[in-house]
């Protein structure tokens, strides 16, 4: 069962797509997922892809609904789909709010063809196409004869030029009536009819195994038709566009000019009827300017009548008329109005313009008459413009007229047309004229009388590079009056309107002709498909698709640009594009065509069945030759026609040519002068007969072989593709097969120039083709051979009887002619190479061989397949059992990995370079490019996720894998030598690479890949079951986010922990592999990834709690989060816990704020964790049971941990005050002696926690001064000493806390007990809750009133409606600052604060802090604000140097956590909708985080921005509490 194909394609806001081609295949699933800019917003997606049961109509739209797997709040995986099982193109856009149209496109959904008795599939790369030219095949009784001659050749498929009824020019593209069969194709007596032809092309698809497809022609039909004269409003004329008579005048004034030279009257001026060099093109100019402009003055069509208008002007001032000033939008501008009939000066004055812009100094005569001067003056200038106008018009006129000349009668190249006459003019009609000659002047005259100017049909043609999107013929064009148009004079252009209302016959007609033709038919080519109006094709085509769902649409587009064409493509489903192989000027560029055209590179990746939809080229329709192309035999020489073919046939797209060249017809056939008949088929045919052919005619030989090929390799899946130019005229091609691993490689030398005359080198290259080579697939090449030469035919369409082709098939290597077998050498054990030297690929020439590994590689790929199987079904095909197994592989790798813990899936996904180095390895490091992030597997998939959609096989990570077997052994290595489960692991990947050494080197990336995928989603999945069920039945982004948890949480070398008490139950233990003792191994949490991840800097206090409850706490990792608790807890002294951990033994005791957040936590633990309160009887192993005693080994004092809680709060109210242990450079270089001084309280009026000095820095605003140049060494930038508003909302929270538990009978203190002045006092916990409850809005909230007695500095005051970040702080001005952290407080002790105030509070931080990932540390109005934090940067600026601002403005992340979590909680209290607007804002603020870790190969968040979301390189790349305070929103949500 082969998984489902799904493409997903992501929205982005205001993102249009209408140019990008996106093709999918029926049976594909198409999701429609939120890109960053929409998630959280109510979009509405329609598309006009029919609902279930119902049929399409292209201008019915229907909304998808929305579908979220996990129903969680982020939109991450919320996505809608449509399941595609109808071929066609169809639209989609999305809107939200109120934009009903943000943004869309189209896919384009390719068809199904099916073929023969038994109906079974054609696919659409294996199509071999030739083009006949239908009135060429004689009656259709004869049809067969002539047809079979596609059949034996090899092709699948045939391409009829149209079968309807030709215009009097013969051309097959002019049609007389779309409606009848060309009469010529039933013999006398006979009258054939669309059911004949129908049944022909049924009995071909039965018996034949051939597809028929045929053209339609939109845009003209042939200037004899019946219809149009009785239809005249079909086509554009001098009646319903007059914008073209000035055109139409010009015109018939040229077909007097070809009269008069016809007639000799120009002879006298150098003007003969034979023109025959460049005087006689310089006397055509002189007639032009001096007889033909001056006579009809075209200008007269674009002019005023100056005295009318004056005159009418005059009145209207005498009597005091006023503008009407809706008229003129109040510009003072002359407007002339266009005359719509276009007549000689037929052009007015618009008078409202004239009043606005020509104002009288007064009512007098005189004023009046100055008045009526200037707008004279100003009509005569307007005049004088257009004047000059049509001048630049009738120039290029000119220039055209000239260029036609030139190519048509003197051009080498042209068809030099001989003497002028009135069958072959000066230069071609642009407008029909069905009436008797006259003079000119009658001719005009006929102008003015609609029931004959109405058959003055426009002809068509093609202007070149102008733009397709245009209609040339529509007012707005000058094309027909500066005879830009490169005219076929033998058809009228077709005039549509913009729908079936504006030319109901016209429409309902070329209707009924679609349908005809998608009876019988199974494609349509659309021809001129450039210059049809697309609304047209569209409504024909989608009639047709009515009748043949599965029509197969192909067209030949000129625009020039692949954009372009996209439109056409996108807009009317167009299934394949005509490429041409004459189009390439040389070798090289026809194998860039190949490689351009279809396949993957060889040894391209396995996508995943579910994967973004990209957009694509157009699907190719590879011609070696169209029946418009000039003959290549004439271009190239005769030898080409082979080795072009090959080249074109070895292309993994559809392929084809057009009937002459296989049989090689020296010159073109004409779709317009040919009339004779194609051969037919005869397997005795005689050389020298020219009606007759077979295989030895030509190339038809090689071609069937080709055409074979061609099919074989398409149809078994030989998808990639490998374009090698050997030489200058020499292309290899392989196409390779994924699944088999076969290769056929053709090599083909080509002739472009005949080698007759041209010296060809016979020192031909050497080929090296790994593997095995099977057989010659084919070898061939033309040669003369003795049959007369070349006469053309009367009857027949002849070709060249003096060569055909010597072809091998299915041969051995040693029975070939143009190739020895060198020898077999073997670079390393897994390259089998075959040299082969070529004896005789002469011009002209191909070889093709079929290439398989070798053996031994082949039986190893297959059993590699065979136990890739596990992770996808499509490693079925083409895989082996293998009888001697190992063991490791006998258990799936879902087993052995449901073993592993997370600490284990630590090692084996993640750990950065400093962390592998403790234990003694390094990340992988590709030489010449750079070092992965991990050593884990997430190091490799980062860097593969890239490479793999892009299938970038010359990157340095895919040329080291071919080089050697590196990073191979590093993998498995790298696990083999931890011991348990990881061994095991390492022993699946060894035994698994052990295959994989033994394939050739360029299918190592593939395949090392796969087997990578499979390990790394599996690992996933393992992981995920060790989680919390919020985790499991998460989305995508917080299952990423989750993986965090793993990335940051590990065990090293060395226990970064305390060890834990020994009567702790639970606890992980190991074998010191050096001292070979029992040791604790409990998981830390890394502050951040690189900088803080190993050894003395890998755990911090503060850093560990902001990021355990959502790193741990909420992915269920519960008793990993006890252990880190009790572990810090067993620290505690002062009643601080230490901000550097340094395994207690180096702890430092610097920081007021660690303990706080520890106590927050074990609250947190309480409350998420089953039976969490059980933590508060849990034994703490005191290290330092008093200040001054030496660390103590674990077990010696151990205490209850809720004693532990209560000495930190007692000790608190007691007031901490004390100076670090070896104060001094020897631990903190920077700091001045004063911030050793370590102090913390409690206000007894407040109940505020307060501390800290102007030297040092206790929160986690921590930076201190480094530069002396700066002169801020020793001085912290932000010393936030006072009350910190965090520290105040944690505190607070505990106290809450702690009362409850009490009155619950949990914890057995109602109060603290100090001594003061030699009393002893007594505080209870309820008493210092309400102080701070009482107190904290009047003393931190900075209100609107002026005059608030709180208010202890107004003067300082700059923003009104926050709160302070502290309260009484050594520099007062601190306090007023505006910084993210009263958001913490909001979070944990949202009774403090008042709904409106805080609401109002958290719109101003969004304002002004908000930023794309992080918060801005400080308000940007501060005047020491600066974002961009940049440490190593020294120079005189005290505010900068040495990172001095960071915290003063850098946008850190964590904070923006507990800013939308505050935002959330309050909008709760505000109402329905004022909370799903926050949603919105939570949702799009994270989906920059999600778009972020997805991109990021550390697959996390960084520690800070610089301003405005712009990477900052001195931050960690992904930092444990960045991850935490994001995951903590989700949960929340």
């Amino acid at each position: 069962m082969t998984p489902k194909q799904i493409r997903v394609m992501v929205l982005n806001d205001m993102e249009k797509l209408d140019r990008t081609l996106f093709r999918l295949d029926q049976g594909f699933e198409l999701q429609f997922r939120l890109g960053p800019t929409l998630q959280g917003k109510h979009v509405h997606v329609y598309t006009n892809y029919p609902a279930e049961g119902e049929l399409f109509e292209r201008h019915k739209f229907h909304a998808l609904d929305w579908i979220n797997p996990t129903g969680r709040q982020d939109d991450s995986d919320k996505f809608c789909t449509l399941d595609l099982k109808i071929s066609g193109s169809y639209q989609y856009y999305f809107g939200h709010g109120d934009k009903e149209k943000s943004g869309g496109g189209y896919i384009v959904v390719d068809p199904v063809l099916r073929v023969g008795a038994d109906n079974h599939i054609l696919p659409l790369d294996c199509i071999s196409i030739q083009t006949y030219l239908s009135k060429c095949l004689g009656p259709l009784d004869e049809w067969l004869d002539r047809l079979r001659v596609a059949k034996e050749t090899g092709y699948n498929m045939i391409h009829f030029t149209p079968l309807q009824m030709l215009g009097e020019s013969r051309s097959c593209y002019s049609l007389a009536d779309q409606l009848e069969l060309n009469p010529d194709f039933s013999p006398a007596g006979q009258a054939y009819n669309w059911t004949d032809v129908g049944n022909l092309v049924e009995k071909m698809k039965n018996e034949w195994n051939m597809l028929c497809i045929t053209d339609v022609v939109y845009n003209h039909t042939a200037a004899n038709s019946k219809w149009i004269e009785k239809h005249p409003e079909c086509g554009y004329n001098l009646v319903n566009s007059p914008h073209l008579k000035p055109a139409w005048v010009l015109d018939r004034a040229l077909w007097h000019v070809t009269c008069a030279i016809a007639d000799g009257k120009y002879k006298d001026r150098g003007l003969p009827a034979l023109i025959q060099d460049h005087q006689h093109l310089h006397a055509i100019r002189g007639v032009l300017w001096q007889d033909v402009f001056p006579r009809i003055k075209l200008w007269e069509f674009f002019q005023v009548k100056v005295e009318p208008a004056v005159e009418q002007f005059r009145a209207l001032l005498q009597s005091g008329a006023k503008p009407g000033r809706s008229n003129t939008d109040g510009k003072q501008q002359l407007k002339i109005i266009q005359d719509p009939q276009y007549r000689r000066f037929g052009n007015t004055v618009d008078m409202d313009s004239a009043l606005e812009t020509f104002v009288p100094h007064g009512s007098s005569p005189g004023a009046i008459e100055d008045c009526c001067n200037w707008l004279r003056r100003r009509l005569d200038e307007l005049n004088n413009e257009q004047f000059h106008e049509i001048k630049h018009h009738q120039e290029q006129a000119t220039n055209c007229i000239d260029g036609t000349v030139s190519y048509e009668r003197l051009a080498d190249h042209g068809p030099k047309l001989g003497p002028v006459t009135r069958k072959h003019p000066l230069v071609t009609r642009y407008f029909t004229f069905p009436f008797e000659e006259a003079t000119l002047e009658q001719d005009l005259e006929l102008m003015n009388q609609p029931e004959k100017s109405c058959h003055f049909l426009a002809h068509n043609g093609w202007v070149m590079a102008d733009d397709p999107l245009r209609n040339f013929a529509e007012p707005g064009s000058n094309v027909y009056i500066r005879r830009e148009l490169i005219c076929w004079g033998d058809s009228v252009k077709l005039r549509y309107g913009n729908g079936p209302e504006d030319c109901p016959y016209l429409w309902a007609h070329m209707q009924k002709y679609t349908e005809i033709t998608a009876k019988h038919f199974v494609g349509v080519r659309l021809d001129n498909c450039h210059s049809t109006p697309l609304h047209v094709a569209e409504f024909m085509l989608d009639a047709a698709r009515k009748l043949r769902p599965d029509l197969y649409v192909v067209a030949e587009l000129f625009t020039g640009s692949e954009e372009l064409d996209n439109v056409f493509v996108t807009r009317l489903g167009i299934s394949s594009l005509i490429r041409e192989a004459m189009s390439a000027g040389d070798s090289h560029e026809e194998g860039r065509l190949v490689y351009r055209y279809g396949g993957e590179p060889v040894g391209a990746f396995l996508q995943p069945s579910l994967r973004p939809l990209v957009p694509s080229i157009a699907h190719a329709m590879f011609l070696d030759i169209t029946h418009d192309n000039e003959c290549p035999i004439q271009i190239r020489s005769v030898y080409d026609s082979l080795p072009s073919s090959a080249i074109v046939s070895m292309a993994c797209c559809a392929t084809g040519s057009t009937r002459g060249y296989d049989e090689l017809v020296p010159h073109q056939i004409s779709v317009v002068s040919e009339e004779r008949f194609y051969s037919k088929w005869n397997p005795q045919a005689k050389p020298s007969s020219p009606d007759e052919v077979n295989l030895q005619s030509g190339i038809i030989g090689g071609k069937l072989a080709l055409n074979r090929l061609h099919q074989e390799l398409a149809a078994k899946g030989f998808n990639q593709v490998f374009v090698d130019q050997v030489d200058e005229d020499i292309v290899a091609v392989t196409r390779h097969c994924p699944s088999t691993h076969q290769s056929v490689v053709a090599v083909c030398r080509t002739a472009f120039k005949n080698p007759k005359h041209h010296r060809y080198t016979d020192e031909v290259p050497p080929m090296c083709i790994p593997g095995k080579i099977e057989e010659v697939v084919l070898e061939a090449r033309t040669v003369e051979r003795q049959a007369g030469s070349y006469k053309k035919d009367e009857r027949s369409i002849n070709g060249m009887p003096e060569y055909t082709v010597e072809i091998k098939e299915h041969i051995q290597m040693k029975d070939s002619k143009v190739v020895r077998q060198a020898g077999v050498t073997s670079r390393g054990r897994s390259e089998y190479v075959q040299e082969i030297v070529f004896e005789q690929l002469t011009p002209g020439s191909v070889i093709a061989f079929r290439v398989s590994l070798d053996p031994k590689s082949q039986e190893l790929v297959g059993v590699l397949r065979n136990h890739l199987i596990q992770f996808n079904p499509l490693y079925k095909a083409g895989s082996l059992s293998d009888p001697n197994t190992p063991d490791i592989l006998k258990s799936t790798l879902t087993q052995i990995m449901s073993k592993m813990t997370l600490a284990d899936m630590n090692i084996l996904l993640f750990r950065c370079d400093e962390e592998e180095k403790e234990d003694g390895g390094g990340c992988y490091n590709i030489p010449g490019w750079t070092a992965l992030k991990y050593g884990g597997l997430q190091g490799l998939l980062s860097v593969m996720a890239d490479i793999r959609p892009k299938n970038d096989l010359g990157h340095p990570f895919c040329d080291n894998l071919r080089q050697g077997d590196w990073m191979i052994d590093y993998v498995s290595n790298r696990l083999m030598s931890r011991g348990g489960t990881l061994a095991e692991v390492g022993q699946w990947f060894q035994a698994m690479f052990t295959y994989l050494k033994h394939i050739p080197r360029y299918l190592i990336p593939c395949y090392f890949d796969a087997i990578l995928v499979g390990a790394y989603t599996t690992a996933l999945d393992a992981t995920f079951k060790h989680m919390s069920s919020f985790v499991q039945n998460g989305s995508s982004f917080v299952k990423l986010l989750a993986l965090g948890s793993v990335q940051m949480c590990g065990v090293g070398r060395f226990p970064a922990l305390p060890p834990l008490s020994p009567a702790l139950t639970d606890v992980p233990y190991r074998v010191n592999e050096i001292t070979k003792q029992k040791e604790q191994c409990c998981v830390s949490l890394a502050a951040g990834l690189p900088h803080f991840s190993a050894g003395i800097f890998r755990c911090w206090g503060r850093d560990t709690f902001i990021a355990l409850r959502g790193l741990m706490l909420v992915t269920g990792r519960h008793l990993e989060a006890r252990n880190i608790i009790l572990g810090f807890a067993g620290t505690l002294r002062h009643g601080l816990i230490p901000n550097l951990l340094g395994e207690g033994v180096g702890a430092r005791f610097n920081c007021r704020d660690a303990v706080w957040w520890w106590l927050q936590c074990i609250q947190d633990y309480c409350t998420m964790v089953p039976n969490g309160n059980d933590i508060l009887q849990c034994p703490v192993s005191r290290m330092y049971p008093t200040d001054d005693s030496k660390p103590l080994p674990p077990g010696t004092v151990d205490q209850l941990l809720y004693e532990v809680i209560h000495e930190a709060m007692e000790r608190h109210m007691q007031g901490i005050e004390f100076r670090e242990r070896n104060a001094g450079p020897q631990i903190d270089r920077n700091m001045r002696d004063e911030g050793f001084n370590i102090v913390a309280k409690v206000n007894p009026d407040t109940g505020f926690v307060y501390g800290g000095n102007r030297f040092n820095c206790g929160t986690w605003m921590d930076k201190m001064g480094e530069s002396e140049r700066a002169r801020n060494k020793g001085i912290p930038a932000t010393p936030r000493d006072g009350s910190a508003v965090e520290i105040v909302g944690l505190c607070k929270s505990t106290l809450r806390w702690l009362v409850e538990l009490h009155k619950q009978g949990l914890f057995p203190y109602n109060t603290v007990t100090i001594h003061k002045d030699g009393k002893q006092l007594s505080v209870s916990y309820e008493e210092w809750d309400r102080k701070i409850q009482e107190k904290f809005e009047k003393m931190f909230y900075v209100s609107h009133d002026p005059n608030d007695p709180n208010e202890k500095h107004p003067e300082l005051v700059h923003k009104r409606g926050i709160y302070k970040d502290s309260y009484g702080a050594s520099s007062p001005w601190c306090d007023y600052q505006l910084r993210p952290n009263f958001t913490i407080a909001m979070v944990v002790a949202p009774e403090l604060f008042t709904v409106e105030h805080a609401w109002e509070a958290l719109n101003v931080t969004e304002e002004k802090l908000l930023g794309p990932l992080g918060m801005k540390t400080l308000d940007p109005d501060d005047m020491v604000y600066c974002g961009v934090y940049d440490n190593s940067l020294d120079n005189d600026s005290y505010n900068l140097a040495r990172g001095f601002n960071y915290h003063q403005g850098p946008e850190w992340l964590w904070p923006i956590g507990y800013f939308l979590r505050a935002k959330i909680y309050f909008a709760k209290k505000l109402g329905k909708e004022t909370y799903d607007k926050t949603v919105y804002l939570v949702k799009n603020v994270l989906s920059r985080h999600y778009v972020h870790m997805e991109r990021s190969p550390w697959k996390g968040l960084p520690e800070l921005t610089n301003e405005n979301g712009q990477f900052c390189p001195f931050s960690c790349e992904t930092q444990a509490w960045s991850l935490a305070a994001v995951l903590e929103v989700l949960h929340d949500l």
